[in-house]
């Protein structure tokens, strides 16, 4: 009995031990932990509940030449409530209060709203959503609700803030002003002004301290920012929205008629290259019509009769033919390597000068006149349309662009009939933007100028980058050439192919195009008509250049290209040179900025205190109003076009840096 007892006393002393033992260890490892990685485990700790969260900056504002917003980033606001910040005092003394408000503003009765607090206080709801979608000022107006008025901490009050890019003047010319943003594979899509100028517009992100308080919620710890956003820069574009106006309602208009697949419309200032309005529509399966694919600058194909220019000026360069040389058109029928070319009047038009032979779009005689001149020697020819630049891409700051293609002779795809067929302008793609560049060249003596689409980057009123005239080549071909070329397109338009667009008030110099397109690369229903006009008014002192292509227009209606095209061009020069008086649009900018200086010197003269109080800013145009209160160090947030209506600070009040102002615009 005793040894039993003894081996007993062994065992419990045994486990004792252990636990002694182990006891030691816990402490040493709590001591380690707390001691020697208290540190670590207290970060990691931190990092689960607490994290530095990206705050985006609100982009750049997209202006037009003559300063209204065509894009600008709006603050949308959501405002959550955190039921355990208040004390129960507070609570109960201003919750009533709140619930009345609310009614107030967002139409549910008082008593529903009291209900939803007192139900995320009992349940200690950390994020109970009092509403979204808020603009500035209506953010405003809830965070001085009873009790959201104590502020974040002892108020409750959760403010998120999301930036939503709007385009006050609607979808008009919305792809080539465009976007930036991810794609559904992860990819970075930058499409128009936003995405070529992004690094200016983005501006700097700032940071956020947010705490996590549930299943994934995060909820700011303060109102103020670790790291304040940086604005991103202002981009003022080339575009004019009269003439966008114009041109896009007036592409518009002959779509809907002809119930065509889609078009575009370009207008470009002759010296510069300002590219003042450009429209791009397709047809949406209701039959309306929307901006989804920049046809200008993306889509390249064959130009048709608009390419006679090129041939014509090759052919006058080298001497090969005179204006005055007459050509048999055959019946308007005739006959290369097995292949027809036909003259869009049945039976011809007898026997013409090739003068006559471009003012009425004779594919026969364009056809002879490219083909007796280079046929010994094509690669003359094609090295003249390559010096004009018409074989490369132009260079846009908008990406996407398409890449022409001109048939060279040592090109395994040269063949026998490629020489005539470029005579007419098939054979062969280029983009409307790369067409009109050309036609440009002619209405500007020669000088070819790339097409712009950004003239300045500002900072508020601070000039940034100004983006001048390119010369792309500085004379494509001899003044003589270019006398004889305008004014055989002036007789386009008065006694040829243009005929009807002809009017007395106004002078207009171009060419009419009508190419058969095989969409689908088969025969029969696959083969459609593109109908174009690519021209310059006025004919005498060209101010602007426009080219218009409409495709698949309803062949029961018509489809050549004085009929379907030539009316949007006429409608574009005759609202510009007889409803409005020609400006020079360049300097409207820089006379804005110049009384806006003045407008400086007038206030402070007036008031020493303007630098310390919000001026009042109520019909002044929204330009002027963004660089006065921006200089003043006021964020300025713009919603419309126009001038000044409204403004969410009262004039008078004080300044307070980096403070936000609404600007409501006419």
């Amino acid at each position: 009995m005793g040894v039993e007892d003894k081996k007993t006393s062994y065992r419990i002393y045994l486990v004792a031990f252990m636990i002694f033992v182990m006891a030691i260890l816990v402490s040493v490892k709590l001591m380690n932990i707390q001691l020697v990685q208290g540190d670590h485990y207290r970060e990691l700790a931190q990092k689960g509940t607490v994290k530095n969260f990206p705050l985006k900056a609100n982009r750049g504002n997209v202006y037009s030449s003559d300063g209204s917003l065509l894009a600008t980033s709006i603050p949308h606001y959501t405002v959550r409530f955190d039921a355990m910040a208040p004390t129960k005092e507070n609570f109960d003394k201003y919750a009533e209060g709140l619930a009345d408000s609310l009614n107030v503003m967002f139409g549910q009765p008082a008593e529903y709203y009291h209900n939803e607090l007192r139900k995320a206080r009992n349940t200690k709801n950390r994020y109970l959503l009092i509403a979204k979608g808020l603009s500035y000022t209506e953010y405003l107006r809830v965070k001085s609700f009873p009790l959201f008025s104590l502020g974040a901490f002892k108020g409750g009050v959760i403010t998120e803030q999301k930036i939503v890019r709007e385009h006050p003047i609607g979808r008009i010319a919305e792809r080539t002003i465009g976007y930036e943003r991810i794609g559904h594979s992860g990819e970075n899509l930058e499409v128009g002004i936003e995405g070529a100028f992004a690094k200016y517009l983005n501006g700097k992100d700032g940071r956020r301290m947010m705490q996590k308080i549930a299943k994934n919620q995060w909820k700011p710890i303060s109102d103020v920012d670790e790291v304040e956003p940086v604005d991103g820069l202002d981009i003022v574009s080339t575009i004019d929205v009269y003439i966008q106006d114009i041109a896009h309602h007036a592409l518009v208009k002959q779509l809907e008629y002809y119930e065509a697949d889609h078009g575009c419309v370009v207008v470009m200032e002759t010296k510069t290259g300002y590219v003042r309005a450009i429209s791009n529509l397709g047809r949406n399966t209701d039959g309306t019509y929307s901006e989804t694919v920049n046809y200008a600058v993306w889509e390249s194909q064959e130009p048709g009769s608009t390419f006679k220019l090129p041939a014509l000026v090759a052919l006058l360069e080298d001497k090969k033919v005179d204006t005055s040389k007459v050509y048999d058109t055959h019946g308007g029928d005739i006959t290369y390597f097995g292949r027809h070319v036909r003259d869009s009047k049945k039976g011809g038009y007898g026997k013409i000068s090739l003068a006559r032979g471009f003012e009425l779009s004779s594919n026969t005689v364009l056809v002879q006149a490219v083909y007796e001149g280079y046929k010994d020697n094509p690669k003359q020819f094609v090295q003249h349309i390559n010096d004009f630049g018409l074989n490369r891409k132009l260079g846009v700051t908008i990406k996407g662009e398409a890449s022409p293609r001109i048939p060279q002779p040592e090109d395994p795809t040269w063949s026998r009939i490629s020489l005539p067929w470029m005579g007419f302008g098939y054979g062969l793609s280029l983009t409307p933007l790369q067409t009109l560049t050309f036609y440009n060249a002619i209405a500007n003596n020669g000088e070819m100028v790339r097409p712009l689409f950004v003239q300045e980057i500002r900072e508020r009123d601070r000039l940034i980058k100004k983006f001048g005239k390119e010369v792309i080549n500085p004379k494509v071909c001899s003044q003589e050439t270019i006398n004889q070329v305008k004014a055989i397109m002036a007789n386009v338009v008065k006694k040829g192919t243009g005929s009807k667009l002809y009017s007395p008030n106004f002078s207009m110099a171009g060419k009419t195009g009508t190419a058969q397109v095989n969409y689908g690369g088969g025969k029969g229903d696959d083969m459609y008509y593109s109908s174009s006009f690519a021209g310059y008014f006025p004919a005498d002192n060209p101010e602007y250049s426009c080219i218009v292509i409409i495709h698949k227009p309803h062949v029961g209606k018509g489809y050549y290209g004085a009929d379907v095209s030539g009316p949007v061009f006429k409608r574009i020069a005759q609202k510009i040179y007889t409803d409005v008086p020609s400006t020079n649009e360049v300097k409207k900018l820089d006379k804005a900025i110049k009384k806006q200086e003045s407008l400086y010197a007038s206030y402070y003269d007036k008031q020493n205190k303007l630098k310390d109080a919000v001026p009042n800013t109520i019909g002044m145009s929204g330009m002027d109003a963004v660089a006065l209160l921006g200089n003043m160090g006021l964020k300025v947030q713009v919603i419309g076009m126009g001038k000044v209506k409204k403004q969410s600070l009262a004039p008078g009040q004080a300044i307070v840096k980096d403070q936000t102002i609404i600007l409501e615009l006419s």
